[in-house]
């Protein structure tokens, strides 16, 4: 089971360090919306599984994960900076986690999105970069505005 966490912690990594060096995010949407899963970790107030929205780094391992419940899916691209202040944000106001590199088997990190936000910022700091935000002025006030929003 450490060895699964360990996996699952690595493939988080590589999530963070590729999106920030790409700027792109992948999800799998169809009619009814984007793929999403159900948290093995947390519960909402009435003891029921948090739901997870699920995203990747690479389209080829979202496009390996078009089978089963998710066959009628297909594979999109959304821009980091719609994905941090537009997704994360969102997803933070409905209660919900973001799932990065899940596999085949659902199996995949769960992130809180606002702690997913500080995570990307760091990267993209310690990388050099910034991005522009249609709602935030640059990287610095998105990262002081959740900051303040966690404490």
């Amino acid at each position: 089971m450490l060895q699964d966490a360990q996996l699952i912690e690595s493939r988080h990594k590589r999530f963070i360090r590729t999106v920030c060096a790409s700027e792109i995010v992948f999800g799998l949407e169809n009619q009814d919306g984007f793929a999403s899963s159900c948290s093995n970790h947390y519960e909402d107030e009435d003891e029921n599984p948090v739901g997870i929205i699920c995203f990747w780094a690479e389209r080829a391992f979202a496009q390996s994960c078009i089978e089963q419940n998710w066959s009628d899916y297909k594979t999109v691209e959304i821009p980091l900076a719609e994905f941090m202040e537009n997704w994360c944000v969102g997803m933070a106001n409905d209660e919900l986690l973001v799932g990065t590199e899940f596999d085949r088997n659902l199996f995949g990190y769960e992130a809180d999105p606002l702690e997913l936000i500080l995570e990307l910022s760091a990267e993209l700091t310690s990388s050099g970069k910034d991005l522009h935000f249609r709602k935030y002025n640059g990287l610095a006030d998105l990262t002081r505005q959740v900051k303040a929003i966690i404490e």
